[in-house]
């Protein structure tokens, strides 16, 4: 494993796996399905692969032909005549909320790694509690499938001694093809957590996971080049224990996440009251 070395991307046509965009930057394959999935759920819902493939272009700046968004809309099972399948998990749209302690929200989301010997992508699917800023459990493979997210939530409640609690928190995700799942939905309503999901192209919404996100890319996927995926998850996992026990954040007035979590479990905080 090595620093990152900042080469131009070489030409060439797009390897199965990813496309390009017009600044010759990698977008895998898992990413453009969630962009397929809030197109559908905002203007392009009646529309065609042609015209998604056109939308992707004009709104992603992708090279991406129509025969590939017609694979990758037949993976999602959402080609037009039957998107009925769609609409049978119902949307909760996220609403405004005050939060005052640990437990009441948490945010999901996934972030995307590359391994460049293998020329491969890998998931980090993380849940992150909105006040203390630990994140409580992730997943990480090359898939990230609504069977995998609904598994993350159970453990996290499990970690958090919440799994039989009446009083479960929000779980708030975008509209990624993991949380629309009848698979996670099901889950959801089953261990009697409340799913919501914010509207399309509103990263705000999640503000606490991509501020996440933004440190994961800057202390950790954005800093090596993994040969195998071994070495990223060795990375990965020492960057999630160093975040939540050794990172201190002036927010949670200096103290490491888990830090904070204990010294306040239970507490409500009406100085660090977060509106959203």
């Amino acid at each position: 494993m090595n620093k990152l070395r900042l080469t131009p991307q070489t030409a060439g046509r797009p390897i199965i796996g990813y496309s390009l965009t017009t600044s010759n930057l990698k977008v895998s394959d898992e990413q453009i399905k969630e962009y397929i999935m809030e197109a559908i759920q905002d203007e392009a819902f009646y529309y065609g692969y042609h015209k998604i493939t056109h939308y992707l272009k004009r709104i992603y700046n992708l090279k991406i032909n129509h025969k590939k968004v017609y694979r990758l809309c037949k993976e999602l099972k959402i080609m037009k005549n039957q998107r009925v399948i769609k609409l049978a998990v119902k949307s909760k749209i996220s609403v405004n909320r005050i939060v005052k302690s640990s437990n009441v929200l948490w945010e999901a989301d996934i972030k995307y790694g590359y391994i460049i010997g293998e020329d491969k992508f890998f998931f980090v699917l993380s849940v992150i509690d909105i006040l203390d800023r630990e994140i409580i459990d992730y997943h990480m493979g090359y898939r990230c499938t609504g069977s995998d997210a609904a598994s993350l939530l159970r453990r996290c409640l499990i970690k958090r001694n919440l799994f039989d609690s009446e009083n479960k928190p929000v779980i708030r995700t975008d509209n990624g093809p993991q949380f629309i799942s009848h698979v996670f939905e099901d889950n959801c309503s089953e261990i009697g957590v409340y799913h919501e999901r914010i509207p399309s192209r509103t990263p705000n919404k999640n503000a606490h996971i991509e501020s996440f996100h933004r440190i994961f890319q800057d202390e950790c996927i954005g800093v090596y080049e993994f040969d195998n995926y071994k070495e990223a998850y060795i990375e990965v996992s020492r960057f999630i224990k160093r975040y939540n026990t050794n990172r201190i954040h002036s927010s949670l007035k200096y103290k490491t996440p888990h830090e904070f979590y204990e010294q306040n479990f239970g507490k409500e905080i009406e100085s660090m009251e977060i509106h959203l």
